[in-house]
């Protein structure tokens, strides 16, 4: 089995915290591999905790669509610490939140693809933490797909948002420990930084053999199936196409009323996709894109109101980790939509997680290549090289 961070710290609690005010970053995946979360674990230890930080999606995943804030609020049964919210009034930890502070533990499950928000909430924790003098210790935990090769667009400076703050790639193979060790070298050289490496790890692992509990780390991520595909159907939050949200199968199944079934499949097969099959599955999401419809009701519906809802739609079922490629994949479905349905489909405007300017899928591509490649239409399957994907 492999030993997290987490594991790694509470068995050598007196060399790292016990005498230190602690602050914690964490959230509702911040479980040793018998499920005890990092807040209990640290008060059985007697660590005197000084505050507690969660990022997107509150500290207990409770707020289930994107771009969401929560309030920060003190904990109601014991009443021994505050919880900050730093994906609401502020991204950041204010000098005020860490007056009390002289350690800073982060210990959040990341998923591999640059545009999760957790390592850009942790990059800005470094930041305050090398201002204040106030020493970080990130415990490590496994990457679920670091067996995939890196792809994707490197994100370029101009660029640089709350979806991306480093030039990496869109899958960048790295376990957060090491966006850690990055982070220093790259942006913050004086930070005194500790990263609680992991047993008997490997990145290529897949998650299943670190023999770890997986709980979902937001929302949208209920599986380790759901993460394979998300670094490529991310994209889709940036258009009118729905990636899933309010399903069962977020990031998994994509569609919009819209979609011509039949032509879609036909371009898509023209882009050679291996690893992968799509498969027919309309839905009627609960919330987000073309969300409203009150499916509970018995009795006729109009029709008119059904196709409003009714997404035409498919599920991505990876077949071959070996030859599936994430972002590939989920390119060749967005282009082969703009081609078959070139009057529906659409790029969404700003803002995007607190982005008012940039157009949202160039944040999250990386550059602008991918934009100008959607919505020109004499581009097709044979010019997918200009994106220089892997």
């Amino acid at each position: 089995m492999v030993i997290t961070g987490l594991s790694q710290l509470v068995r050598d609690i007196e060399k790292y915290v016990r005498k230190k005010r602690t602050a914690v970053l964490c959230h509702a995946a911040s479980v040793d591999e018998k499920l005890n979360h990092i807040i209990e674990i640290l008060l059985k230890k007697n660590v005197k905790i000084s505050a507690v930080f969660g990022p997107q999606h509150g500290l207990f995943g409770q707020t289930q669509d994107n771009m969401i804030e929560w309030d920060g609020q003190n904990e109601s049964a014991l009443e021994r610490y505050k919880i900050y919210s730093l994906y609401g009034k502020t991204r950041t930890p204010t000098d005020e939140m860490l007056k009390n502070t002289d350690c800073l533990i982060a210990d959040l499950q990341d998923v591999g693809a640059r545009p999760y928000t957790y390592i850009w909430t942790l990059k800005e924790c470094c930041k305050v933490c090398e201002k204040l003098g106030i020493e970080i210790l990130v415990l490590d935990r496994p990457n679920p797909i670091g067996f995939f090769d890196e792809e994707g667009a490197i994100l370029q400076k101009e660029f640089f948002s709350f979806v991306g703050g480093a030039e990496i790639k869109m899958i960048h193979k790295k376990t957060i420990g090491q966006i850690a060790k990055m982070f220093k070298n790259d942006y913050f050289p004086n930070l005194n930084l500790k990263v609680i490496e992991m047993k008997n790890y490997e990145i290529n692992m897949k998650f299943e053999e670190t023999k770890l509990p997986w709980v979902m780390p937001s929302p949208n991520m209920p599986t380790t199936d759901t993460s394979l595909v998300y670094p490529g159907q991310v994209l889709l939050e940036t258009t009118n196409i729905s990636e899933g949200r309010g399903t069962c199968k977020p990031f998994e199944f994509f569609g919009a009323p819209f979609i011509k079934p039949k032509e879609f499949i036909e371009t898509f097969s023209k882009f050679k996709v291996d690893g992968c099959v799509l498969r027919r599955h309309d839905f009627i999401p609960t919330f987000n894109k073309y969300s409203g419809f009150d499916n509970r009701v018995c009795g006729k519906t109009d029709e008119k109101t059904l196709q409003k809802h009714n997404c035409v739609g498919f599920q991505i079922h990876v077949t071959d980790l070996q030859k599936f490629r994430p972002v590939k994949t989920s390119v060749a479905i967005l282009k082969s939509i703009a081609l078959t349905s070139p009057d529906d489909f659409a790029l969404n405007p700003p803002p995007y997680e607190y982005e008012y300017k940039n157009m949202p899928v160039d944040i999250v591509w990386g550059n602008s290549a991918l934009r100008e490649f959607l919505l020109d239409g004499s581009k097709g399957a044979g010019d997918m090289e200009i994106l220089n994907i892997t």
